[in-house]
């Protein structure tokens, strides 16, 4: 992989907590501040495209991730989205030719000590270098087909369906 373009949606891994009662805000991106920490070797663009929980995503969201992801001339293409949607949002991006497309996440935010978002990523960096064409899932150690995979909100990790 020469270069991999990263499409950003918010979700939990960028999300900024402000107090006890757990008020948050959907901050800057920081898969970028993330990958320069560990000195990957290979080039890379952060292309921001929503700032959003994904519970609150809808079909003209996921239109819009869709079309930034088309738009895009690299091969390689690696989506962070919040947990609860990415299995829909995934579905949604299916068909786009010419491209591997992985979807990661975290469960717990970036900035929280303990979070599992460098794993993830780590995971779906190495998962985007050697799939073949098509969209994935990169969560809790495995790679998922999306239309095999559910979030168990009760468990907080993905399982096959």
């Amino acid at each position: 992989m020469q270069h991999l373009t990263i499409v950003t949606t918010g979700g939990t891994i960028d999300k900024i907590y402000f107090d006890d009662k757990s008020t948050f805000q959907i901050g800057a991106p920081q898969i970028g501040e993330i990958l320069q920490q560990l000195g990957v070797d290979f080039s890379f663009e952060v292309v921001p495209v929503l700032r959003k929980d994904s519970l609150h995503l809808d079909d003209e969201d996921r239109a819009a991730v869709r079309a930034a992801i088309e738009r895009q001339i690299h091969r390689h293409v690696l989506v962070t989205h919040g947990t609860d949607t990415m299995v829909e949002t995934a579905q949604a991006l299916a068909g786009l030719a010419g491209k591997v497309i992985v979807l990661t996440g975290a469960l717990n935010p970036a900035l929280f000590k303990g979070s599992d978002a460098v794993f993830n990523i780590g995971c779906a960096v190495g998962a985007v270098q050697t799939l073949p064409d098509g969209v994935y899932i990169a969560m809790n150690g495995r790679i998922w087909d999306p239309s095999r995979v559910r979030k168990n909100r009760d468990a907080n990790r993905f399982e096959s369906l």
